[in-house]
């Protein structure tokens, strides 16, 4: 086994005490024994909802090479003999493993934020960038107060690049951790209507996303979308933070990494970009507009980056949707095959437009039918009512056949949309499942959107559980 961390390297970087024999050094490091692998380190971390602690003798059992434990709880743990690192508080442990692993990389580090597009430019990134070296990026979206410390935390000495994702739903969330990651390219993709009932405005949110622009290296780099409304604002402060150095990625004239032509299609896209004196051919293999703007972002940053971009560029041609992030099944009916665009992961006004343009960019077969099967965005305030109306302007102006609806926001939508589209609502996931179920036929293209709150993915697996996988392909697992 390779070793992520020698104990001694960890006891440095934490301040820690240790109790009974330690291992050399850990595989890696896990706060969850589910997921825990055998040499691993078992962080206790305290929650919202569990401690860590308590979990300690299945850390032990799952093969935890040794526990990182917090002084007050020792008495609790009673006689468990497993080594053990004991610190004043675990995610303060954390953190500090987190500074030493950015304190002893080499890596090119690039950092995301964004109210929509933040996971799936992560993992764009990660996938192009592994073409051209040893990548280390987020798990999931561990975006927060632990999953920023945990990733760094992860990062080997010897990786090429790092990528990490950082999001917020409040003010002063990015800044202590963005000083962490200390990033060479900070990406904003997209200021939008997320989180608004923790804000008062737009303005307010990019004045909470720029906070990611604090901890860019010394002749770093600022890169934003010269689309997006906000993006004189998010300039301005980026030079208030001195960031000399700011680049833009868009349409707009003025952008140093410029789409000049954009053919989409329902599998992918082909783009031509324009950096520098260069011009650039590229497969995009992730369908949709929105996908294209992220590809924009992650072409801007490899190059800051000075990664190959000839390899990037090839890599991008195979880039595969994230399950629950626009991934797409080919699923048998008795009479024919449909297409389940899954897209429950989440949701704001901005991904749920940019999901039902994919839906309507989405070829139907015979007789098949658009059908889009929506749920709650969460987190809007005083803005939901509104802006859940406000998405049947959105579909009105699409070729959207069919529109099932749940959760209680959905229903200013249904009451909103105009009579020649066909509607459902029901209240509850559960009520609309069979509705779903019954409504699917052959050549038909279902979209299926929500925040992740609503559990909308119950009506994805019910679409995957429900009808087999067509000839060819298999149900991702």
């Amino acid at each position: 086994m390779s070793l992520l961390w020698t104990a001694d390297e960890m006891i440095r970087a934490m301040d820690g005490r240790p109790l009974g024999s330690m291992p050399a050094g850990i595989g890696g490091i896990s706060i969850d024994t589910r997921t825990l692998r055998i040499g691993d380190a078992f962080f206790a971390i305290k929650g919202e909802v569990m401690d860590g602690h308590d979990f300690a003798t299945a850390a032990i059992k799952a093969g935890a090479a040794l526990l990182v434990v917090a002084e007050g709880k020792l008495p609790a743990l009673g006689r468990l003999t497993a080594p053990m690192i004991v610190v004043p508080d675990v995610l303060i442990g954390l953190e500090k493993l987190g500074v030493a692993a950015r304190g002893r990389s080499n890596a090119k580090i690039i950092a995301v934020t964004g109210s929509v597009g933040k996971t799936t430019t992560k993992e764009a990134l990660r996938h192009v960038l592994s073409s051209v070296g040893k990548v280390h990026a987020s798990d999931k979206s561990f975006n927060n107060h632990w999953g920023v410390p945990l990733t760094l935390a992860r990062m080997p000495a010897d990786c090429d690049y790092a990528v990490f994702e950082i999001g917020m739903n409040h003010p002063n969330e990015i800044r202590p951790l963005v000083k962490m990651v200390r990033p060479h390219v900070s990406i904003v993709t997209l200021i939008a209507a997320a989180h608004l009932g923790f804000f008062k405005s737009l303005d307010e949110i990019a004045q909470a996303k720029a906070e990611i622009f604090e901890g860019v290296e010394p002749n770093g780099y600022v890169l934003l979308n010269r689309d997006d409304s906000r993006w004189k604002l998010l300039e301005k402060l980026a030079r208030e933070a001195g960031v000399k150095n700011v680049a833009g990625f868009g349409e707009n004239a003025r952008s140093q990494f410029r789409l000049m032509k954009c053919d989409l299609y329902a599998d992918h896209s082909a783009i031509s970009v324009k950096i520098g004196s260069d011009t650039i051919e590229a497969r995009v293999g992730a369908p949709g507009r929105h996908i294209v703007q992220n590809a924009l972002a992650v072409l801007g940053a490899a190059r800051l980056v000075g990664a190959d971009i000839e390899r990037v560029v090839s890599a991008l041609g195979n880039l595969v949707p994230e399950s629950g992030r626009g991934r797409q099944h080919r699923l048998d009916t008795d009479s024919g095959a449909f297409t389940l665009i899954d897209e429950s992961y989440n949701a704001n006004p901005a991904s749920m437009k940019a999901a039902i343009e994919l839906l309507d960019a989405t070829p139907v077969a015979a007789e098949g039918r658009r059908i889009a099967v929506l749920g709650d965005m969460l987190e809007l305030g005083s803005h939901s009512a509104k802006l859940h109306a406000g998405l049947a302007r959105v579909l009105s102006e699409t070729s959207t056949d069919i529109v099932l609806m749940a959760g209680p926001q959905m229903k200013n939508l249904a009451d909103t949309l105009p009579g020649d589209i066909r509607k459902e609502y029901r209240a509850s996931v559960d009520d609309l499942k069979p509705i779903l179920l019954d409504a699917v036929g052959p050549g038909d293209v279902v979209m299926v959107k929500s925040s992740k709150g609503i559990g909308f993915s119950k009506l994805v697996d019910a679409l995957l559980n429900r009808f087999p996988a067509h000839a060819g392909g298999q149900k991702p697992t």
